[in-house]
């Protein structure tokens, strides 16, 4: 076997001919559309009306069919797009449901399975190895995290320790005592953990075989990939991206070779990037993530809208694989914050603070909606003690920084190391507000240069 081929799960699948992969996606869409009329499902009957199964015969067809959005499956709660007979599936996830009802997607045994292959395929292009111990800090239960990367794990043949999310001092006990190789959880987890390593004196002993992490969920800049390389010194940082509607983790991967840039593993997941309007953006250009399920058998999604923002990235990649890349995400839709009239994504204050050496990895956008005119405010804190000169240099270095990328003026807070509340389960939260002179929060932005 070559070294490009034994760095992939499937090299078969992965790498393979362009021209073969376009027919298999054709044929799987033609499949997936004639099974979804002869199943009965109001839901589809009503969604694919007026459409011929034998009409779609290739991949290009794609675009005759409707789009899907997320409300589709909240006004289908809990299983009205079900595309078999709720006897035939063996689980269910759900979404966490902040907005509204949960997001409940089914899966059959062969979904089940698909999924473990797919998130070892994501392992595999992160470094991961069989003989590798890989520690899961992501949460298990009905979200798809913890499960999905746990199979894609064992399906790989390595050694899982399901840790699941919080208790940090025994993540780090368990990783350094079992030899962790790899580390899955969110990055903002993976942060938490190497600042309590590194308290617990267990940094050293965990460092020796640390080699990878797979991390994901949450949305995370190549600034703060620096500061997490820097944290657990000697690992190599990958994202893994997914959504429970469409599979959870496992959608796509970065590779080693090509970091910045994520596998859509696109002979399941066919994607697409559109503007507002539905339609394809220029190559390269930035748009909305749009994907059609072709394999999934209990709940497929045709065209499903994903809210997430990113573009298509050219040309092959040097690991060989052949499936359509696309940039790492660079927010969501509904999460880009509408500051006197200028479009704020939080990724975009995220790059300017942790580029600087001086700043942790732990930060809030505060939005001060006190008054009619929204204020934005920064906070965020020192990585190590520095004098009131330096200190009094960082904050107007930060200002400026972020009025340069983001067109308008913000309040920034530098506070201790260890200052800002550390969590310890879940997604990190990024966006705080404040709306009342009652809020803690209110006295201390208005300290804010």
């Amino acid at each position: 076997m070559s070294t490009m081929t034994s760095t992939m799960f499937q090299p078969e699948l992965e790498a393979m001919d362009p021209k073969r992969l376009r027919a298999l996606q054709g044929e799987r869409l033609a499949a997936l559309i004639s099974r979804l009329k002869a199943s009965h499902s109001p839901y589809w009957a009503a969604k694919l009306a007026g459409l011929e199964p034998g009409s779609i015969g290739s991949i290009e067809d794609l675009q005759r069919l409707p789009l899907t959005i997320k409300a589709e499956l909240r006004d289908n709660f809990p299983f009205g797009m079900l595309a078999v007979p709720l006897a035939d599936t063996v689980r269910v996830h759900a979404s966490s449901g902040t907005r509204g009802k949960p997001t409940v997607v089914a899966y059959t045994a062969a979904d089940i399975d698909l999924f473990a292959v797919l998130n070892a395929r994501a392992i595999v292009a992160s470094g991961g190895r069989r003989e590798d111990v890989l520690h899961i800090a992501y949460g298990y239960g009905l979200f798809t995290g913890g499960l999905g990367v746990h199979f894609g794990g064992e399906r790989l043949g390595a050694t899982v320790v399901p840790a699941s999310g919080g208790n940090p001092g025994l993540q780090v006990q368990l990783m350094a005592d079992l030899g962790a190789d790899g580390l899955a959880c969110t990055p903002s987890f993976a942060l938490l953990l190497a600042e309590r390593a590194e308290a617990d004196g267990l940094k050293e002993r965990i460092q020796k075989k640390l080699r990878y992490g797979v991390f994901g969920a949450e949305p995370w800049s190549e600034a703060f990939r620096s500061k997490l390389e820097q944290a657990w010194e000697g690992l190599e940082a990958h994202d893994i991206y997914g959504l429970t509607e469409v599979m959870g983790p496992g959608v796509a991967a970065e590779c080693r070779e090509s970091r910045g840039s994520l596998h859509i593993f696109d002979d399941h997941f066919y994607p697409e990037v559109l503007d507002e309007r539905g339609e394809p953006v220029p190559p390269g250009m930035p748009g909305e993530l749009v994907l059609t399920t072709l394999t999934k058998e209990a709940l497929p999604v045709i065209r499903y809208r994903t809210g997430d923002v990113t573009s298509f990235v050219a040309g092959p990649c040097a690991c060989g694989r052949t499936s359509r890349r696309i940039a790492r995400l660079s927010g969501r839709v509904d999460d880009m914050l509408v500051i006197r009239g200028i479009n704020v994504y939080p990724s975009e204050i995220e790059a300017v603070l942790l580029d600087d050496r001086r700043v942790s990895g732990h930060y809030q956008i505060i939005l001060d909606r006190r008054d009619a005119l929204l204020e934005l405010v920064v906070r965020a804190e020192l990585a190590a003690p520095v004098g009131p000169d330096e200190r009094a240099e960082l904050l107007q270095s930060l200002a400026a920084g972020l009025k340069e990328r983001l067109r308008l003026r913000v309040g920034v807070l530098v506070g201790e190391p260890g200052e800002l509340l550390r969590q310890e389960t879940g997604k990190a939260k990024r966006v705080w507000e404040v709306t009342s002179a009652d809020d803690p929060l209110a006295a201390l932005i208005d300290t804010a240069s």
